[in-house]
């Protein structure tokens, strides 16, 4: 049975159920019962990690009933009721392991409640609704019927005949009457559409004889242990063994959160040191000392690839100062990086990886605690936290990395390495580890750069390709050539010659139909035939926006295409049929304009399958699609460069939506060797450039402006990009 959804995002999907009977009831139900729904976010094991479910109101005063794996075990919970307040949980009331049920309480009152029903009375094939917050969309209503009675692992089980997705779990399945009869539990893996829930009439017992456990005793899994630690300001901290977790974040300005050790720093002189790493490199955390347990404090952290000594002096960023922020080339993106500040009487030095990067003789702080910091939403690791007069560095010398080098050099292929060739490595495994993996990194990051060296080749193959078609002897640009070969900056397979061979043949194929005196009109006629009635040749209307749809091969493969390439195909066959066409880019669709030798031209909407279209019937077509008026201006005819530009343009558009920086570049480069006067693009590519690591041909983009000194472009913060693009990040 096909869900009916009701509300929300899911309203798209095909409204068909036994409840259809009676629409307006359903809307009622939903209606009441939606404000009684809360969104649980449950935070995982990694502070990375956060799960979304559902559960419900059952007693004014804040219960909320939901399954156990909802919440997990021991883990943070936030509960958000459907109009966006959050409810702080106090306790955990009731749970069962085996029923997979749990009831929170949490602080509010005159919250509105559902009526627990009697899932003793439920009959196959008896409506139900069920409400939720599938994948985080919030108050989505699927509907469905009870089709079973199941016992499930020593459990009764509604089976219910409708789809849930995650997100849904811990929601109600209610009957006719708005009645809570089961808690959505799990779905199906075998069919879609099918879907189980706990019955209430389990969760009845649970109410009667709660085991209630106060929410701060709740959190003893993963949470840091209070005699060796202090959070302050938000955020979640935990532990695991030796590490310290923080993500979330804080509630300090700036999302600064702390957690200060229990522990009193020694006398002056003294060392604090910790490994962190981050999440992000946009992000910041690292250490704090001379800390006054509010918002006073020093900090050394790394932030946005630099490292930063601040003094905090109060709750805000006027109160801060950045007493020294400096790049290093021993820091380390995405690994472990060891910071170390050593506290004299009237100086401040910090060290990052043994090396001294920050010293300063700032004395505006001269006592308090130690401990850890984080700011904005920056996830970040922490261990081997220290405190002492003097300590060791954990890092291993210069003299130990030089030989665990050479012995990882001389390493040969895994296929012929033996156990003997490990036990120099085995002798420092902490450090040989360490290097190892430096070295896989590197070795990794040098595969990618030649990824894109031959990206590089193969897009310099292609663009000499194109500007040969460009720049033909007899001035004519062979549009059909030009296109597949745009097709080729993606699709390297793509072979020109063999298309080019096949639309030689297509033409064949309709002139063979046609007898040698045939009229323009019966040429036309025959070409449409021929295209959308014989070979199927469509507008892509259910996979408009797909790539494929702009490669000139694909859609000879596919029979497929956007309004510029069946154009293009369109064109290129008419001319092989003497009939003379010509492109116009239509705002936002692509259309041919035939001109026949007697006669008035007409347009020709080949995406349409090949419908003509009057001035009007263009004009509305805009409107459709623009909302704008169609201009003569815009009736004109384009040159081949302009739909070229156009095919490519497209192109470009899908690429930035997804991000794709090298295909951005690819189609931008293609743009300037059709039209090297672009300025915007050869901004662009300037930019792309630098953006992916190609720093040296980013600054020699740039002196094109400086050469060419193009109006309206200010010189001097050229000159600025090419010293920042210069600068290593």
């Amino acid at each position: 049975m096909r869900a009916i959804i009701l509300v929300g995002i899911l309203s798209l999907l095909p409204y068909v159920s036994a409840l259809a009977a009676e629409p307006a009831s359903v809307a009622e139900l939903a209606k009441k019962a939606r404000p009684s729904i809360v969104l649980i976010t449950m935070s995982g094991r990694e502070s990375s990690d956060s799960r979304l479910g559902t559960g419900f109101v059952i007693s004014e005063d804040g219960l909320i009933a939901t399954n156990l794996h909802v919440i997990g075990e021991a883990r943070p919970i936030t509960v958000q009721t459907s109009d966006g307040k959050k409810l702080s949980v106090t306790e955990i009331r009731a749970w069962d392991r085996n029923l997979d049920l749990a009831v929170l309480k949490v602080d509010g009152k005159d919250l509105p409640a559902l009526e627990l029903g009697d899932s003793a009375k439920l009959e196959q094939g008896a409506p139900m609704v069920a409400l939720g917050n599938p994948y985080g969309l919030k108050n989505s209503v699927v509907g469905g019927v009870i089709s079973e009675v199941r016992e499930i692992d020593g459990r009764r089980m509604l089976q219910l005949a409708m789809p849930v997705e995650p997100g849904n779990s811990g929601g109600p399945v209610l009957d006719g009457e708005g009645k809570v009869v089961g808690i959505v539990t799990l779905k199906s893996l075998v069919q879609q559409n099918i879907a189980f829930a706990v019955e209430v009439n389990a969760l009845k017992p649970l109410l009667e004889k709660p085991n209630p456990i106060p929410m701060d005793r709740w959190l003893t899994i993963g949470g840091v242990d209070k005699r060796d630690w202090l959070p302050l300001f938000g955020a979640t901290w935990q532990q695991r063994g030796g590490r310290i977790l923080v993500g979330g974040q804080g509630s300090g300005f700036g999302g600064r959160s702390l957690c200060l050790s229990q522990a009193d720093p020694p006398e002056l002189p003294y060392e604090v040191a910790v490994s962190v790493k981050l999440d992000n490199e946009a992000g910041a955390a690292g250490l704090v000392f001379h800390a006054d347990g509010k918002d006073v404090h020093y900090g050394f952290y790394p932030t946005s690839g630099k490292l930063r000594l601040t003094r905090f002096d109060g709750p805000d960023v006027f109160s801060w100062k950045v007493l020294t922020e400096t790049a290093s080339e021993h820091y380390r993106s995405g690994q472990w990086n060891h910071l170390k500040v050593r506290v004299e009487k009237g100086k401040l030095l910090c060290f990052l990886n043994n090396e001294l990067v920050i010293e300063s003789t700032d004395d505006g702080l001269t006592k308090g605690r130690v401990g850890l910091a984080k700011f904005r939403e920056t996830r970040a690791v922490f261990r081997r936290f220290e405190i002492g007069a003097s300590l060791p560095s954990p890092l291993a010398s210069a003299e130990l990395t030089a030989s665990l080098t050479k012995e990882i050099d001389a390493l040969p292929a895994l296929e012929s390495l033996l156990p003997e060739k490990l036990t120099p490595l085995v002798s420092a495994p902490d450090e040989a580890i360490q290097s190892l993996r430096q070295k896989a990194k590197a070795l990794r990051e040098r595969a990618l750069e030649l990824e894109q060296v031959a990206a590089d080749v193969r897009l310099r193959q292609v663009a000499n390709e194109l500007t040969a078609v460009l720049e033909a002897r007899d001035g004519k640009i062979d549009l059909f050539r030009a296109a597949l070969t745009l097709a080729r900056l993606d699709e390297e397979e793509v072979e020109v010659e063999a298309y080019t061979k096949q639309l030689e043949r297509m033409a064949g194929e309709v002139k063979a139909k046609l007898p040698a005196d045939a009229s323009e009109a019966k040429k036309l006629g025959a070409l449409n035939d021929y295209l959308f009635k014989d070979n199927g040749f469509h507008g892509s209307r259910t996979d408009y926006y797909n790539r494929f749809n702009s490669y000139l091969s694909r859609v000879l493969d596919d029979r497929e295409g956007l309004p510029i390439t069946l154009s293009i195909l369109y064109m290129e066959l008419a001319t092989r049929l003497g009939l003379k066409m010509e492109g116009v880019g239509l705002p936002a669709h692509f259309v041919v304009r035939h001109l026949p030798k007697d006669g008035e031209p007409q347009l020709i909407d080949v995406f349409d399958g090949g419908k003509p279209l009057s001035r009007e019937d263009a004009g509305k077509k805009v409107r459709e699609l623009t909302g704008e008026d169609l201009t003569d201006a815009q009736l004109a005819a384009v040159s081949e460069r302009q739909i070229l530009q156009r095919m490519l343009g497209n192109l470009l558009g899908l690429a930035q939506q997804k991000s794709d920086k090298e295909a951005v570049l690819r189609y931008v480069e293609a743009m300037l060797i059709i039209d090297p006067s672009l300025i915007r693009e050869r901004g662009l590519r300037a930019i792309l450039h630098h953006e992916t690591g190609r720093r040296e041909q980013a600054v020699q983009d740039l002196n094109w402006f400086l050469e060419n000194k193009p109006a309206g472009i200010d010189l001097e913060q050229i000159r600025e990009m090419q010293d920042a693009f210069r600068k290593k990040k």
